[in-house]
């Protein structure tokens, strides 16, 4: 019964990152119909929060002042910082950068959480595992099209944006034995939009509220708000109990395989075979590490 539910958990990860992963063509259409990128993630978050009160305890604050500041952390990591990070070193760099350095995001988680937390060691079998999933990333973002090009402003705002989901993987760590999934979950879409106020008083752009009427734009929307946002945070979140921060982590190698096969169905992008070499590099990738872990629990 026990392995069955940690199954299921593996699954919903999958489905998670899945959705992530078709994220950017949704963002990509919002842009293209005139939204600017803090305007799609003040909306997305708006919608989860108001969505998720539906279906989550009513109770307002944490135990206590330093969970509190604890969940600040969280809707700053998870949302807000991590989001315009990306989306400004999106802007002067190129995707592809963008797309590769974000992946070291659980090779970060491992490291902070080996740091922070000292029973949590790093395995051999998890560096291996990532050096070849994080090979993979790199054939399958660049796609046939090897072109990098340094730049170490975009570059470094992306670092920062993996660190910061890396830091959000350690503090949901340490609030889930205190707190439901959900309520965790919609402090995060809180404290997300709470901390977005500063970027949205020193950004140039407007809200363009007037373009709100458009069906595609809705249904992109409300797709990145109620889908992406509302359910697969709260996916996560419960992955992240019950699996581990750093395994659940891993997946997160998947995010261009699923977007390089999205953007292939949507816009009609080209798929090559140095793509679907690098698609073989992940899956292997991933799977020295999760068998590095089941190993580790039979032994345990």
């Amino acid at each position: 019964m026990q392995k069955s539910k940690a199954y299921w958990y593996h699954i919903i990860t999958i489905l998670t990152v899945a959705i992530w992963g078709t994220t950017f063509v949704s963002t990509k259409v919002l842009i293209g119909y005139g939204l600017s990128p803090i305007e799609i993630l003040s909306y997305r978050f708006l919608l989860a929060y108001v969505c998720i009160w539906f279906v989550c305890p009513r109770k307002l604050f944490a135990k206590s002042i330093k969970d509190e500041l604890l969940f600040v952390g969280t809707g700053l990591c998870a949302g807000s910082l991590y989001f315009v990070l990306e989306n400004t070193a999106l802007k002067i760099t190129l995707a592809s950068n963008v797309s590769l350095i974000i992946c070291t995001a659980p090779i970060f988680t491992a490291f902070l959480s080996h740091f922070i937390y000292k029973k949590e060691h790093i395995k051999s079998h998890l560096i291996f595992g990532s050096i070849i999933a994080l090979l993979g990333v790199a054939l399958v973002v660049f796609n046939g099209s090897f072109i990098l090009q340094i730049n170490p402003l975009g570059d470094i705002l992306t670092i920062l944006a993996a660190l910061s989901w890396a830091f959000y993987g350690i503090i949901l760590k340490r609030l889930n034995g205190h707190y439901s999934t959900l309520f965790i979950t919609r402090k995060v879409f809180f404290y997300g939009i709470v901390t977005l106020f500063p970027f949205i008083l020193f950004s140039t752009n407007v809200f363009h509220t007037n373009l709100l009427t458009d069906p595609i734009i809705i249904a992109n929307l409300l797709f990145l708000g109620v889908v992406a946002s509302l359910l697969c945070y709260i996916m996560w979140n419960s992955a992240v109990k019950e699996l581990g921060v750093i395994q659940t982590s891993n997946y997160i190698y998947f995010v261009p395989l699923v977007t390089l096969l999205t953007s292939a169905i949507v816009i009609n992008e080209q798929i090559t075979t140095i793509a679907l070499l690098g698609s073989i590099f992940i899956l292997c990738g991933v799977y020295v590490a999760e068998k590095g872990f089941k190993l580790r629990r039979k032994t345990v």
